[in-house]
């Protein structure tokens, strides 16, 4: 999930409102982390891990699952910014909405047999992870205890790899794709649910200042401040724009296996249709390894720890393409489990990027960078879906390795000037 700074509100006249005691908050934290594998690793990202069972159950589909994807894609990006401007001041809307949108759009997927119905389904569905993540970070710094804050948020950032884990389960358990995103909906509700029942009676995160909402003074208040600060953060936002190009590319490249993973491995006959869940778990425990994320850049840097992820992100495409060539079904899920660790890792590197270089605005500056991954990704997806069919699988993952090894390598251009100027 995207990660953001905490603020802390000008106090208000008059009586303060009730507030819940703050407490280790591993409830709230473990529900975060279900909302989060719900509308990512489900919602969002499941129409890549359902794409064989929906082109063979569904076949008029077929030809619209790159486009669903990139307008998903898309359409993530979308919410994350409605949601920047929202959840400062309405946490639990945001919730409502990730939990709807998730919900609604999983119900549509699970019925939809025309393209366009499809299409508008998904778009909906991957909306609820772009509201999700925003609106979880104010409510994880409002009820959990300052010591145990970092733990919590490090819990919630679990998510996708949890998700895309359940999902590949989902995929085992369920008879038909239609039967599995009825499941994801039902989970997409019941997370959202979970962490907004216990919600209740924190009077901090219904947007309230002394006891009623916001008025026209402090909220005056707020823009002035919000003006003054952005301008000051300008010179700031535009060193967002080395690691903003390398999302881009690096996720044009991720999205061959995002969107299209499962369906090249069945198609050429590598891995059985009915086996395609091992996949999704295969990468969703590689993606566990991403909370290394902290040592790594600790150790390099932003700048190369972005161009080692993003190797691992070439490497995952390599061994498909080797996998493919040689129909090898253990390269097939090695593949996936490097690029599961690779892509945690890289979304990693550009939370710590963006508070290295905008650490007053540490949570807009990630919602640009993961917008720019987003991007990135839809160009990928709209593009490998253009050529499917086309050109040989093998072609297409040594296309996404080159992308990505170019997104590892633009990363570094900031760095390498700073060397040659020395």
């Amino acid at each position: 999930m995207l990660d953001t700074a905490g603020r802390t509100a000008a106090p208000a006249a008059g009586p303060a409102p009730r507030q819940v005691p703050r407490r280790s908050g591993l409830g709230t934290a473990v529900a975060g982390m279900l909302l989060i594998a719900a509308t990512y690793g489900m919602a969002r990202f499941g129409v890549g891990l359902f794409a064989p069972r929906l082109a063979a159950e569904r076949p008029d589909l077929a030809e619209v699952l790159g486009w669903a994807a990139a307008a998903q894609f898309i359409a993530y990006s979308v919410a994350a910014v409605v949601a920047a401007r929202l959840v400062d001041r309405r946490p639990r809307v945001g919730l409502v909405l990730a939990g709807a949108t998730a919900t609604l759009g999983s119900l549509g997927v699970a019925v939809a047999s025309e393209p366009i119905f499809f299409v508008a389904s998904v778009v909906i569905a991957g909306m609820g992870g772009g509201f999700a993540s925003p609106a979880l970070v104010p409510v994880i710094d409002a009820v959990v205890a300052l010591r145990a804050r970092a733990t919590a948020q490090s819990v919630v950032n679990t998510g996708t790899g949890v998700g895309v884990i359940g999902a590949g389960l989902v995929a085992f358990l369920a008879p038909s794709a239609g039967s599995a995103w009825v499941v994801m909906a039902g989970l997409s509700a019941a997370a959202a649910a979970a962490v907004l029942l216990p919600l209740r009676g924190h009077s901090e995160l219904g947007g309230q200042v002394g006891g009623r909402a916001g008025g026209a003074s402090t909220r005056g208040e707020r823009s002035s401040s919000g003006s003054v600060a952005s301008m000051a953060a300008r010179p700031a936002w535009r060193k967002l724009a080395v690691p903003g190009a390398a999302a881009v590319v690096a996720g044009a490249g991720s999205a061959l296996i995002w969107t299209f993973g499962p369906l090249l491995v069945t198609d050429s006959g590598v891995v059985a249709a009915d086996q395609v869940g091992w996949l999704w778990i295969a990468l969703g425990a590689g993606g566990l390894l991403g909370t290394f994320t902290g040592v790594l850049v600790t150790r390099v840097g932003e700048h190369a720890g972005f161009s080692v992820t993003a190797g691992l992100l070439a490497l995952a495409s390599g061994v498909l393409a080797w996998a493919l060539v040689t129909e090898s079904g253990p390269a097939a899920y090695a593949s996936m489990a490097i690029f599961g660790a690779g892509y945690m890792a890289l979304s990693g590197v550009l939370i710590l990027w963006a508070r290295q270089v905008w650490p007053d605005h540490a949570g807009a500056g990630t919602s640009l960078l993961f917008i720019a991954l987003a991007t990135g990704q839809a160009v990928g997806s709209a593009g490998f879906g253009l050529v499917q069919g086309g050109w040989d699988p093998a072609v297409m993952a040594a296309v996404a390795a080159s992308l990505c090894l170019v997104g590892g390598g633009v990363a570094m251009i900031e760095a390498w000037t700073r060397r040659a100027e020395k």
